[in-house]
């Protein structure tokens, strides 16, 4: 992880410019400009490793909004962002290759256990709105018309609904995954349910909407026109989502490219941000191929007299086998919108090949819409069109994800699917089990890609000491016939030299003994071997704090 400046400085701007744009002091700054190389730190590990809190929330001014256009974002996305050179590992990532927790993350499942109750209960902190709702604002147009109400308690709320032919499809889709990409660590808003009737909507007086080009008042017909086309059960209720507004400022939404130039708190490129790269497994995993700028949302939360900006996932609706108006499109997670590739294929064999994701079957359950896991292959799953972030995702970065996704258990997929509210038994079951099948498809294949050796700890309370591990392809059931080959160093952290403390040795169990030794420092590279695995044998490198408190300090994976 970056060390070596002040968290408000910028990696877009040139270093003098930072110095002077966040402190303003000419003269000052420049000598300290020349005095500044001495007193930086050399050292591979400072005291205070590993961090798990990034200092990118101190105080600032509020920065502009922005908009990010979509067909500017996609046309960006698909021909000026993509991969050139060599990729940069994550950055913003502590000396263990942990993300720490700051405005754009917040480690939970994949840091300390969940309850089933903590996981259905997600970012919600009330009961969802209560009735009467009033109508603030409205939209009659766009794919989604919707409207804004301000409940009981004087809570803000964003109100969508079901496509006609596919009552909860859209709403419970983008409810559960709130409760997913939580668990994860994301910062997303509150997502409730709620079934309504036109009579639990009043019209606030200075509501109005656009037609024909003009504004005029909102009327009751207006409302039941916007209800008419929503999908209604049985007893003439509208099941909707009401989404509570986020705190703060909104200020547009950030893009998975580069930095925000007046946040200077914001000094990593998102494309370099692990959790923006490891989205991509939970991505796959949920089938969120709308995963791209315009559902993304920055705040700014005040603190006093200013603030900082967090950034937020929003909008899941096209999540699951949800289109979020529609249902989701057979091209949805399998092919970019614009793909040249596959046009000119089917034209030269005169329509002899066609994609085979046309020829996927999908059940028929409407408030399901289409969503499988047999077609599904993690590798080459697809959003609607390419994330620099995603392009750029390394094993490490998979690896990462896929340890979190790991910690999903079948009961607890279960509960999180429950939130949604299905009123069709044999649909929920189909979720549920589609959804485990894909877990496990996405733990096959990265934990195959790399080393998958986690968990590392030191056991004892005096010598001899052992470090240990666990082996994440034994614990998913994908291996029983591993050995680890390993060998010890001492490690300068002033010069960062290694010295062999002993020969390379085996082991097959996931526990080593600490050498008697007095370095300060020790590291153990570790590989493991396996007749079924040959990518298991890429360098696992653990360091060891070796003072009187022993510590394991940081880990380092072979990409």
């Amino acid at each position: 992880m970056w060390r070596g400046l002040e968290p408000g400085l910028r990696s877009d701007l040139p270093f003098e410019e930072q110095m002077m744009k966040s402190f303003g002091k000419g003269f000052l700054i420049l000598g300290l400009l020349i005095l500044l190389p001495s007193f930086l730190p050399a050292q591979k590990f400072l005291p205070d490793d590993p961090l798990w809190k990034d200092p990118d929330q101190l105080p600032i001014p509020m920065p502009r909004p922005i908009e990010i256009s979509q067909i500017a974002d996609l046309l960006e996305s698909t021909f000026l962002r993509r991969v050139d050179g060599e990729i940069k590992p994550s950055e913003n990532v502590n000396t263990l290759g942990e993300v720490p927790n700051s405005s754009w993350f917040t480690n939970r499942i994949g840091f300390h256990p969940m309850t089933i109750d903590e996981l259905v209960k997600g970012p919600n902190q009330v009961d969802g709105p209560l009735k009467p709702w009033v109508i603030v604002s409205a939209k009659s147009e766009g794919i989604t018309p919707g409207f804004t109400i301000r409940d009981a308690r004087g809570d803000i709320y964003f109100v969508k609904f079901d496509p006609l032919d596919n009552p909860q499809m859209a709403t419970s889709a983008e409810v559960i995954c709130t409760k997913f990409f939580h668990a994860f660590g994301y910062h997303v808003p509150e997502n409730y349910l709620a079934l309504i009737r036109e009579k639990d909507l009043e019209i606030s007086p200075d509501v109005s909407i656009r037609e024909w080009g003009r504004d005029r008042k909102m009327t009751t017909e207006d409302v039941n026109r916007l209800l008419r086309d929503a999908a209604r059960r049985g007893d003439g209720t509208i099941q909707v989502l009401a989404s509570r507004a986020l705190s703060g400022e909104p200020l547009g939404p950030f893009a998975y490219w580069h930095t925000r130039s007046d946040d200077p708190n914001d000094i990593f490129p998102h494309e370099n941000h692990r959790e923006l790269r490891g989205l991509r497994v939970f991505s796959a995993w949920l089938n969120h191929d709308d995963a791209r700028s315009i559902n993304s949302l920055d705040m700014y939360v005040s603190q006093g007299k200013q603030g900082y900006v967090r950034h937020h996932l929003l909008d899941f609706g096209s999540c699951l086998g949800s289109g979020s108006v529609k249902v989701q499109s057979r091209r949805g997670g399998n092919e970019y919108f614009l793909e040249p590739g596959p046009i000119p294929k089917t034209a030269l064999t005169l329509g002899l090949w066609e994609r085979p994701w046309r020829h996927v079957d999908y059940p028929d359950y409407p408030s399901i819409g289409r969503f499988e896991a047999d077609f599904f292959d993690p590798a080459r799953w697809k959003p609607e069109y390419p994330n620099p972030a995603f392009e750029r995702m390394q094993t490490t970065d998979a690896f990462w994800a896929t340890r979190i996704v790991m910690r999903f258990t079948d009961e607890m997929i279960r509960a999180i699917v429950k939130t949604g509210q299905l009123t069709n038994r044999e649909a929920e079951d189909y979720l549920i089990e589609t959804l485990i099948k894909r877990r496990d498809k996405i733990i096959g294949y990265y934990l195959a890609q790399i080393n998958p050796l986690d968990g590392f700890f030191l056991s004892g309370n005096k010598d001899p000491f052992h470090l240990e591990f666990e082996n994440l392809s034994t614990k998913a059931g994908l291996s029983t016939t591993s050995s680890y080959e390993y060998q010890w160093f001492r490690f300068d952290n002033d010069n960062l030299t290694l010295k062999p403390l002993a020969d390379v040795q085996s082991t097959p169990v996931p526990s080593l003994l600490l050498p008697h030794d007095h370095a300060p420092y020790l590291m153990v590279r570790i590989r493991t071997l396996s007749l079924e695995q040959e990518k298991w044998q890429k360098k696992v490198e653990v360091f060891i704090r070796n003072g009187s408190k022993k510590s394991v300090v940081g880990i380092e994976r072979e990409p």
